[in-house]
């Protein structure tokens, strides 16, 4: 069998093809393409999720930071800088990524940025120690941050020129379902060497290994087959960044789908909460972690590829789904603490609980990347994704100081607070157009 024969035959099995008609917003030579291109990003994608995953910098770098005894306030920036510093700069880079008519090469080099970063925090990690190695890394996880910005908005791009409609959901579907499936690994890892503590230079081999993988990445999105596209509208980045706001003004579908994404940030933003409430009720930090990392994997491997099928149908109902879910599941916890907060202490109940919110935080993710490439047609899409992406790291920055609330509130109703956001993103999500 060739190679092309195969790749239409497992593109088929994944997407149950069967109507001939899909193709009618991508080029028809790109139609053509479309098996071999839907496998090569999953495929890609799935070795960026694996070094993600290495180098997580809710998990792995703030334990690598802790091993060289970097100062406690450098490894409280960790997790804002690189949620924060991907997305606030994507305003700015939207103007040179247009005149950019083969995007793949944008993402491309963004991910040739990322494993340079990568590999050179685990350098640090063999290197250095104390404060040095502190600043050493936020340094080099600023680069990563803004090279994966870089990516984001190429990615956004090729994926609306290669992919059709109906479809798209389900690259984001089964690549983040692949990557549950690596993540579950790395849990049964952990909890397995629970009690070792691993010497700085492991961290610094696991990091090195954590980078190859955004290289060899690099080299499958190489093969993607990606037509010239539109290149109007670049220029000073500045000023087009200001005229770009203007979108938010004249467009009233993207304005509303840009509150909503705000408001369903809660779905992310909870998730830390219900690890401290584990903590203080089931002790044991390490085995705890290892329980939430595998209920996390276990929803991305299970949940994404089915959400990924919703999101082609409606990726704006699997928004509102998925934010009913995560106000419902934050409600339960809080009711629970406060009225029967014994049964928290139940081993398995708070993991539980996370596997339900992990399955709707995929729903969040896979309905709005999928909505909003549907949304836009051409250029619009890069506007759409670069203006929406700045405008919610800003909002995570203001968002993060939730946790200063730890002084006045119990965590479970700083879970509670949160979650009416993801009440209010439903009923927002509902006034959104349909976009399939």
């Amino acid at each position: 069998m060739s190679k092309h024969s195969l790749s239409h035959n497992i593109y088929a099995k994944l997407v149950n093809e069967e109507d001939a008609r899909v193709c009618t917003d991508i080029h028809e030579q790109a139609c053509r393409d479309v098996p071999g291109n839907f496998l090569l990003m999953i495929l890609s994608h799935f070795f960026t999720k694996l070094g993600d995953a290495l180098a997580n910098p809710k998990v792995v770098l703030p334990w690598v930071m802790e091993t060289l005894q970097a100062p406690l306030y450098l490894i409280g920036f960790l997790v804002p800088i690189r949620e924060s510093g991907s997305l606030i700069p994507q305003l700015f880079i939207a103007s040179y990524i247009r005149a950019v008519a083969v995007r793949k090469w944008v993402w491309i080099a963004g991910s040739l940025v990322q494993a340079a970063a990568i590999g050179g925090i685990g350098l640090v990690a063999w290197t250095l120690h104390g404060t040095a190695a502190g600043w050493a890394i936020i340094g080099l996880l600023v680069l990563f941050s803004l090279a994966r910005g870089l990516s984001s908005v190429a990615s956004k791009d090729v994926l609306g020129k290669t992919i059709p409609k109906t479809r798209r959901g389900q690259v984001n579907g089964w690549s983040a379902s692949t990557a549950g499936l690596v993540t579950v690994g790395l849990a049964l890892l952990l909890l397995l060497g629970a009690s070792e503590r691993l010497p700085p230079q492991a961290y610094a081999l696991l990091l090195a290994g954590a980078g190859l993988l955004w290289l060899i990445a690099a080299a499958i999105y190489a093969r993607i087959n990606e037509l010239p596209g539109e290149t109007e509208g670049g220029g000073n980045a500045v000023v087009a960044a200001l005229k770009r706001l203007d979108i938010l003004r004249s467009d009233p579908p993207f304005r509303r789908f840009v509150i909503t994404r705000a408001l369903l940030l809660c779905s992310a933003l909870t998730a830390p909460y219900y690890v401290v409430l584990a903590q203080q009720k089931l002790g044991s930090a390490a085995a705890t972690l290892g329980l939430f990392m595998l209920a996390s994997g276990a929803a991305s491997l299970v949940s994404a590829p089915l959400w990924g099928r919703f999101a082609d149908l409606s990726s704006r109902r699997v928004m509102i789904l998925a934010a009913v879910l995560t106000a419902s599941l934050g409600l339960v916890v809080y009711l629970l603490d406060s009225l029967q907060p014994g049964w928290l202490a139940i081993g398995w109940l708070l993991p539980a609980l996370y596997f339900g919110l992990s399955i709707a935080h995929q729903g969040v993710r896979i309905g709005r990347k999928t909505y909003v490439v549907d949304l836009a047609q051409g250029n619009r899409r890069t506007d759409y994704v670069a203006v929406g992406n700045t405008l919610i790291g800003l909002v995570l920055l203001l968002l993060g100081f939730a946790g200063a609330l730890g002084s006045v509130l119990a965590v479970s109703q700083i879970i509670l607070l949160l979650s009416l956001l993801g009440a209010l993103g439903a009923a927002m999500a509902a006034t959104l157009p349909e976009a399939e």
